[in-house]
């Protein structure tokens, strides 16, 4: 496949967006009102010499490409993805990249995601009518957008998803009194929490313990209770294990508590 650049530069993102008051300590929106993929999209398997790929035996090797052609209806927000071998799925469009920078100065790598700007998350939740919050790191938030996905797997295994070109309409707003710290989000599909380290154990450590805190916060418990009902309600997600970071997140359904 061809390319703009002989080597890669890291993801085509949209920004930095400066947001009106954004300090340091004040936690950003952003609201997803419509992420719409382009009509074709693709997804690799096998192109780095990464430990996953070595451990699955992919290198070395020669890489593996599925393209796809997209089907996607904006107003139901429905469509299907077809590759050409004829597998068809069903789509569900997100952004990749949604973050800030971690300074205000400096060249700054866009592959990994971090506990408080964010950055490549990659969380297929994370579709229109999600609102996704950000510990902002720089004044005016600097945030950048890219990385559109048109449907991806938990974990995102390969290390990309239907990897497309994407039209997106956001809503940013500056967020007073954070139910918790760190990284959440609000989606059709429930609350989520998230945690980010190089360790599993650490990232997972994360994500749970906000989610204790919210628990505990809207149900009026004590930590220790909200861990235990946490155990019998809260889904742990491998977000994913593409971005020399792993990513967990949690995850509240809505009608999980009565």
């Amino acid at each position: 496949m061809p390319t703009l650049l002989p080597q890669s530069a890291g993801h085509c993102l949209t920004g930095p967006i400066a947001v009106r008051g954004a300090r340091p300590g004040d936690v950003l929106a952003v609201r997803f009102d419509a992420v719409d993929p382009d009509d074709w999209g693709w997804t690799v398997a096998g192109a780095r010499d990464t430990w996953l790929n070595r451990r699955l035996r992919l290198t070395p090797g020669e890489p593996a490409w599925l393209r796809w052609t997209l089907d996607w209806d904006p107003a139901t927000r429905t469509g299907t993805g077809t590759d050409q071998f004829g597998h068809r799925v069903r789509l569900a469009p997100f952004l990749g990249v949604v973050g800030m920078p971690p300074e205000p100065d400096g060249e700054h790598s866009t592959i990994p995601p971090r506990p408080v700007g964010g950055g490549n998350i990659d969380c297929r939740s994370l579709v229109a009518g999600s609102t996704l919050h950000l510990p902002v790191t720089v004044a005016g938030g600097l945030l950048c957008l890219g990385d559109g996905h048109a449907a991806q797997g938990d974990g995102e295994v390969s290390g990309t998803a239907i990897e497309c070109g994407m039209t997106s309409t956001v809503t940013l707003d500056l967020v007073a009194d954070p139910p918790v710290s760190g990284i959440y989000a609000q989606t059709p599909e429930g609350r989520l929490t998230f945690g980010f380290d190089a360790s599993l154990d650490e990232a997972a450590a994360q994500a749970l313990d906000a989610m204790v805190d919210w628990l505990a916060r809207l149900h009026g418990l004590g930590r220790a209770e909200a861990l235990a009902l946490a155990s019998a309600v809260v889904d742990l997600r491998v977000t994913q294990v593409a971005n020399r970071t792993w990513g967990v997140h949690a995850l509240l359904r809505p009608d999980a508590v009565r």
